[in-house]
This record gives C-alpha cells, sequence and structure tokens, in this order.
C-alpha cells in the first residue's frame, strides 16, 4: 500500500476511534468505566426515594455518629446510605437544645446544637416559592429551600460533596426562644401577629428581619461537618470582584485557565476538575456567588471541594447565567465520569429525579415548577458546551479519566 493510501487509512481510523469515544461517553456502555458509570447511576436512582419518618434500627449509633463516619477526604457522604433517610428525618425533629447567633458571614442565620450535642445551621424562610429575585444573579437574601435542593441535586450527580440539608419547620416560642443565648435573643422583635429575628450578620439589619407565621418558621437545617475535619478556605479563581465597572481577570482573559494551572493546587491533583464539577453544580442550580470555597485542611489538594453554603440559588428561573460555565469553556476540561452522569440525566431525568427526591422534604414542594424546568434547560447547555470543547480540541483533550478514591482514616 502506498504511503499516502496508508495515511488516509491511519487517519479514517483515527477518526473513527474519536467518534466511538464521543458516542460511548454520550450514553453509551461499551467501556468499563462507562458501566461503572451506569452502574452508579442506577444505583442513585434506586436510593432517590426517601422515606419519611424513617428511624434507625438494628444500631445503637446515634444518628449523627453514623453521619459523622460517612465523611471522607472525597465526600461527604458514601454512594449507599440506607441510614440517610433516618439522620434527614433527626435533623428535622430532633430537640434543640441551644440557639444562638449564627457563625460568621453576610447572611441572617442561626447555630443551633440538637438533642446529643450536633451542631447543625437553621437558614430561615424570606421568600415565597414563586418568588422570582431580579437583578445581578448574586442578588437578594439566602434561599432557604435552595439549600435543600442543591443538596438532593448533589445526590444526584454523584459528587456526594454537600453537607445533609433537610427542611425544618421551628416554634420560634417553643423551641427557640428558651434556649436562646441573650445575643439571638435581644436581635428578636414582633411585626403584627408574627415574631422576627434579625440576627448578626454582615448584611443583618433590624430593619430587615426573617418572620415566622405567628410562632411557625420555615427554614433549613444543615448538618454541621466534623470538628475532626476542620475546613480551609480559599478563594475561588474564577470569583468575581463585586464591583461596578471592575473585572475579574477571567472575564476578559480568554486564555486565565492556563495561568491558573500553573498556581497550586490548581497545577497538579483534582482539584481543578473539582472546580469545573462546581461550576456545572452552581449553573445548573443559578448560583453566581461562590467567591471563596472550603476543603479540609493540609490536604496538599486531594480532597474535595465542599459545596457549603448554596443558598444563592433557585432566584430566577428565566436567567441561566452563562459566565458560571467559566472554569468549563475556558478550561475546555471535564471528568469522564462527569460527562457520563449528565448524558444519564437528559430528556428530562434530572427533573423527574429532583421530583422524586424532594418529595420526602418536610417543606414539599420545595421548588417551584419553573426551576425544575431551568434544571433540564440548562444541563442542555452544559452538554451544548462541553460538545463544542470536543469539537474544537478533541475528546481524548476534553474527556479526563479522573476516578480518586482516597481512603478514610
Amino acid at each position: 500500500m502506498k504511503l499516502k493510501q496508508r495515511m488516509v487509512v491511519l487517519c479514517a481510523v483515527l477518526l473513527l476511534l474519536g467518534l466511538a469515544k464521543i458516542f460511548l461517553l454520550d450514553g453509551g456502555e461499551g467501556s468499563a468505566a462507562n458501566r461503572q458509570d451506569l452502574r452508579a447511576f442506577r444505583k442513585m436512582e434506586a436510593s432517590l426515594s426517601l422515606s419519611r419518618g424513617a428511624r434507625l434500627i438494628h444500631t445503637l449509633q446515634s444518628p449523627w455518629e453514623i453521619a459523622s463516619q460517612w465523611v471522607g477526604p472525597r465526600e461527604v457522604y458514601p454512594e449507599e446510605t440506607p441510614e440517610l433517610a433516618a439522620v434527614l428525618t433527626a435533623l428535622s425533629t430532633a430537640r434543640i437544645e441551644r440557639a444562638d447567633v449564627g457563625y460568621k458571614g453576610t447572611q441572617l442565620k442561626a447555630l443551633l446544637v440538637l438533642d446529643g450535642g450536633q451542631k447543625v445551621v437553621f437558614k430561615p424562610k424570606r421568600y415565597n416559592r414563586d418568588y422570582v429575585v431580579e437583578g445581578e444573579p448574586y442578588a437578594g437574601y439566602d434561599r432557604h429551600n435552595a439549600e435543600v435542593a442543591a443538596f438532593h441535586l448533589d445526590r444526584i450527580l454523584g459528587f456526594r460533596r454537600a453537607p445533609l440539608v433537610v427542611g425544618r419547620y421551628v416554634n420560634l416560642r417553643t423551641e427557640i426562644k428558651p434556649v436562646a443565648t441573650e445575643q439571638l435573643l435581644s436581635t428578636f422583635l414582633m411585626q403584627g401577629n408574627n415574631t422576627c429575628f434579625y440576627g448578626k450578620c454582615y448584611y443583618c439589619r433590624e430593619s430587615e428581619p426573617a418572620c415566622a407565621e405567628g410562632e411557625i418558621m420555615e427554614g433549613s437545617i444543615t448538618l454541621w461537618l466534623p470538628d475532626v475535619w476542620p475546613l480551609q478556605k480559599h478563594r475561588h479563581p474564577w470569583g468575581r470582584t463585586y464591583r461596578e465597572g471592575k473585572l475579574a481577570r477571567w472575564e476578559y482573559d480568554e486564555s486565565y485557565c492556563e495561568a491558573v494551572k500553573k498556581m497550586p493546587p490548581y497545577d497538579a491533583g483534582p482539584r481543578l476538575l473539582d472546580v469545573i464539577d462546581t461550576a456545572i453544580f452552581d449553573y445548573l442550580i443559578g448560583n453566581a456567588d461562590r467567591h471563596h470555597y472550603e476543603s479540609f485542611q493540609d490536604d496538599g489538594g486531594a480532597s474535595m471541594l465542599i459545596l457549603l453554603d448554596n443558598a444563592k440559588s433557585f432566584g430566577n428561573a428565566a436567567l441561566d447565567e452563562r459566565s458560571i460555565l467559566a472554569p468549563l469553556y475556558q478550561c475546555c476540561m471535564i471528568r469522564v465520569s462527569t460527562w457520563n452522569r449528565l448524558n444519564l440525566l437528559r430528556g428530562g431525568v434530572l427533573s423527574s429525579g429532583m421530583r422524586q427526591a424532594l418529595a420526602f422534604d418536610p417543606l414539599h414542594p420545595v421548588l417551584a415548577e419553573p426551576h425544575m424546568a431551568a434544571l433540564d434547560r440548562r444541563l442542555s447547555g452544559v452538554i451544548a458546551t462541553v460538545k463544542q470543547c470536543m469539537e474544537a480540541q478533541g475528546p481524548d483533550n476534553t474527556l479526563i479519566e479522573d476516578r480518586i478514591n482516597l481512603p478514610h482514616p
């Protein structure tokens, strides 16, 4: 065979291999990795529905001890968690032993201690489900229901990097005030027949309290991560300036990702791919406010990017803020496992899974229907972005095989 003919055949073979990889990673089941991802997806589907009122049986451990043992360097909870419903039920019903103002931050919250000494964060209801937050994509108060929905999306995506969250109704008169600190009590007030509080935070104002309906306040409960896993805070490389007329470098430099790749911890290990996973997660929920993020301390860049503080989400179902995806479209890379999961969630599977997962929560319905449609629409946008990258630079440079399972201590 002549050299020219050989080159033509070689090019054809390479093209077919490339197309095969795209096909297999676009919903097919051909490779061992894809079959592994499909099995994980089926397990997730089977475990989505949770039983209300579930209780722990056949164990002397508390719900808090069980949840604490789940945490590892790369996951907040494992793939299989038969006790999840019982732990979430405990979070939504356990007696409150102590109530204080929230830990440092910009938004209103309360720090509660539940029966058995478990710390949790309570974020109060600010908006009705159908309220649309106008303005900048990071505008408005925290949305308590967004924390609940984001946790279940984390389950569906298979990331397992978000702390456990559940909705809860609390009676401010009987459950909070008797065990509240003076600092928290001093922020309580009445508006008509409704009990309110404004707490202590950067933006907390007496003129802008959160109010219960009478004495009953709706909110979200986030399980505090175990103290044996101290957190380290990092500035997000794709953070916004929050200053009118001043752009961050990533907003005008399309080659910005190349600079990020030279900086630790993004120059080695899983952190950059975690940032890209997080960008996809944030785009789906409409969260443009991840200016910092947390990992575990002294991890050398190996532990996960923890999906904390997701309450600036689900504010405007009609707004698809593409800039949230900048880490994805500027780096043009994505984990194979993430890509496979996204493809398995196409065709309305994502919103259907969210409805199924959220039906368990005490605050059901957690999201207004337009937000469900937005999830499916935004998912299509993410997939289209990845396909553009593959067309521009090929699947081998876009789809990264990176499966890390660090052992639990």
